[in-house]
C-alpha cells in the first residue's frame, strides 16, 4: 500500500531478545490502519533464524505526523517568486478579496505574536517565516508559523545586542528586514546586528556571520536577495554605503563592493553633513536579465546602480537628488523602474542592454517627478504601475510616458502607507497601520472592489500561498481565505 506524505502512520518495531542482547530489528512506517495480515507479512519479512528470540510488536498510541514540507515555494522573497508583489495566476483565481475581523468573515486563523517588525513573511512549503526584535533592538528572534493551522513551531533567540543603536526615528524598527528562503535554506538578517542561514527543518543555524557592520542610525531596512550562489545583503549606512555578496553555503565573502556615489554633503571642515544621515538607504535590490548575464539593480542614496551579478562589478549609474531609498525596482522586459526615495522622490524609467555602461543618468526614458511612493513597494500588472504615497494617495501609471491613468485616495481613515501593495492580474491590494485594506481593479479606471478591515494595522508587507492571505499586523499573523 503506498503512502502519501502527510497520511497518519504508526510506527512499527520488531524488538528481538536473543543470545542475552535486546537488538532492534527494524523500524517501520505502517499505515494506521494496517490491518493483521499486513503486520504479519511485515514480520514474516525480517526472515529470522530459528532461535530462542522474543518479539515484540510495539505500536505506538497515536497517529504520526509527518514533518512539515518545506516545498513549494508559494512566497520566497518579500515580492513573492517573481520580486515583484504579484501573485502567481495558479493562485490568484482563489484569492480573498474580502474580509472582516469584526464579522470572523474569512479569517481562518490568527496567531498572537511578541515584539515587533516590519519584515514580511516568506513561505515554503507549510512554512511561514519572518524576523522580530524587542523594541530596544537588545534581542533578535525569528518565527516560524505552520501556515495551516497558526501553530508557532519555531520562536527562536538568534541574536543578542549589549548596546544596539538607538533608532533616531518612530518608524523603524530592528526586525525591519525580511528573510529569504530556498527549499533547504532560510537566510535571515538584521543588517548589522547579524546575518544567518537556517535549516527550515529544524531552525538550526548552518551559519552565521556577526561581522558585516555600517551604522544604519534610523534601524535596518533592506532585505536579502538571492543570486545563484550568492546571497546579496545592501549597506547603506552613515558611515559606509556597499553592496556585498556571501557564499549562501559558505556564509563567505565572495565579493564587496562599495557606493562610487558623490554624496555632495561634506561641510566646510570636509565632514559629511549630520554624520552623514543623507547617505543611508533601506532600499532592496531586484534581478535584470541582460543577454546571458544578470545584472543587480540597487538604489541608494542618491545614485542607483547596476552591478555584475557574479562579480559586484559596478556597470553603470544613474545620479538623482534622493535619500532613503526605500522602495524596491520593478522590471519590464529590458526596462527597470527606479524610486529614488523620499521625501519628494522620482520615479524613474531606464531602458538596459549590453550598451548601458557608466553614467547613463540623460539616457532615462522618462522621470516622473512627484505623487510618487515614499516607503511601501509598487506592483507593475497589466502595463501599469501601481503605487501608494505614505500619504495614502494611490496613483496608476502608464509605463509608456510615466504620466497617470489615476490618482485617487485610498482610505476614509487616517494611517500611514508603510506594507508594500499586493496585486494579481485582476486586483491590488492596499493596507495602511491603522488595519484598513483598500482592494482595487488592476486597471487604468479607477474602480474599489472591496475595504477591508482588522483590529490592528499593518507595517509589514502581505504574503500569498496556495490561494491565502497571510497578514502580519503589529499583534498578529493573520491567515485569510475565500
Amino acid at each position: 500500500m503506498p503512502l502519501s506524505r502527510r497520511q497518519p502512520q504508526r510506527r512499527l518495531a520488531i524488538a528481538v531478545w536473543g543470545e542475552g542482547a535486546l537488538l532492534i530489528a527494524r523500524i517501520r512506517h505502517l499505515p494506521e490502519a494496517a490491518s493483521p495480515a499486513i503486520l504479519a507479512r511485515f514480520v514474516s519479512s525480517l526472515r529470522m533464524k530459528p532461535a530462542p528470540l522474543l518479539a515484540l510488536l510495539l505500536l505506538s498510541a497515536g497517529p504520526v505526523l509527518a514533518q512539515p514540507a518545506t516545498a513549494p515555494l508559494f512566497w520566497p522573497d518579500k515580492q513573492g517568486p517573481t520580486l515583484n508583489g504579484v501573485v502567481p495566476d495558479p493562485d490568484a483565481a482563489r484569492m480573498p478579496l474580502e474580509w472582516n475581523e469584526a464579522a470572523n468573515k474569512s479569517i481562518a486563523w490568527k496567531t498572537p505574536l511578541e515584539d515587533e517588525g516590519h519584515s514580511t513573511p516568506v513561505i515554503g512549503g507549510d512554512l511561514v517565516w519572518f524576523t522580530a526584535s524587542t523594541k530596544d533592538g537588545k534581542k533578535n528572534f525569528v518565527y516560524c508559523i505552520d501556515r495551516r493551522d497558526g501553530k508557532i513551531l519555531h520562536h527562536k533567540l538568534l541574536f543578542n545586542n549589549v548596546a544596539p543603536e538607538e533608532l533616531a526615528n518612530p518608524v523603524n524598527n530592528y526586525a525591519a528586514p525580511s528573510c529569504v528562503l530556498e527549499e533547504d535554506a532560510v537566510y535571515v538578517t538584521f543588517g548589522t546586528y547579524g546575518t544567518a542561514r537556517l535549516d527550515p527543518r529544524t531552525a538550526e543555524v548552518v551559519w552565521q556571520r556577526r561581522d558585516i557592520h555600517a551604522r544604519h542610525f534610523r534601524g535596518p531596512g533592506s532585505s536579502p536577495v538571492l543570486f545563484e550562489n550568492l546571497l546579496i545583503l545592501t549597506f547603506d549606512g552613515i558611515d559606509r554605503q556597499f553592496t556585498t555578496a556571501l557564499d549562501k553555503k559558505t556564509g563567505t565573502t565572495v565579493w564587496q563592493t562599495p557606493r562610487s556615489t558623490n554624496y555632495g554633503d561634506l561641510d566646510k571642515d570636509g565632514q559629511p553633513t549630520r554624520e552623514g544621515d543623507l547617505r543611508k538607504a533601506y532600499g532592496t535590490p531586484t534581478l535584470v536579465k541582460v543577454g546571458d548575464a544578470s545584472q543587480i539593480v540597487s538604489v541608494g542614496s542618491r545614485a542607483a546602480f547596476g552591478y555584475d551579478g557574479r562579480t559586484g562589478k559596478e556597470i553603470w549609474t544613474v545620479t538623482h537628488g534622493g535619500y532613503n531609498a526605500a522602495v524596491r525596482p520593478l522590471v519590464k522586459g529590458d526596462t527597470v523602474f527606479m524610486n529614488t526615495g523620499y521625501p519628494g522622490g522620482h520615479l524613474v524609467a531606464l531602458r538596459i542592454d549590453a550598451g548601458t555602461k557608466g553614467d547613463v543618468t540623460a539616457k532615462a526614458l522618462w522621470e516622473r517627478p512627484k505623487y510618487n511612493a515614499d516607503l511601501a513597494s509598487a506592483v507593475l500588472v497589466n502595463d501599469h504601475i501601481f503605487q501608494v504615497s505614505a500619504a495614502a494617495v494611490g496613483v496608476c501609471v502608464k509605463l509608456t510616458d510615466g504620466t497617470d491613468a489615476w490618482s485617487e485616495r485610498l482610505f476614509t481613515g487616517a494611517g500611514k502607507v508603510i506594507a508594500s501593495a499586493i496585486a494579481t492580474r485582476e486586483f491590488v491590494c492596499f493596507f495602511n497601520e491603522a488595519g484598513d485594506a483598500t482592494v482595487v481593479a488592476a486597471k487604468p479606471e479607477f474602480k474599489v472592489l472591496a475595504r477591508n478591515k482588522l483590529e490592528s494595522g499593518m507595517t509589514a508587507s502581505p504574503a500569498a500561498a496556495d490561494g491565502a492571505l497571510f497578514l502580519r499586523t503589529k499583534t498578529h499573523l493573520y491567515k485569510i481565505v475565500k
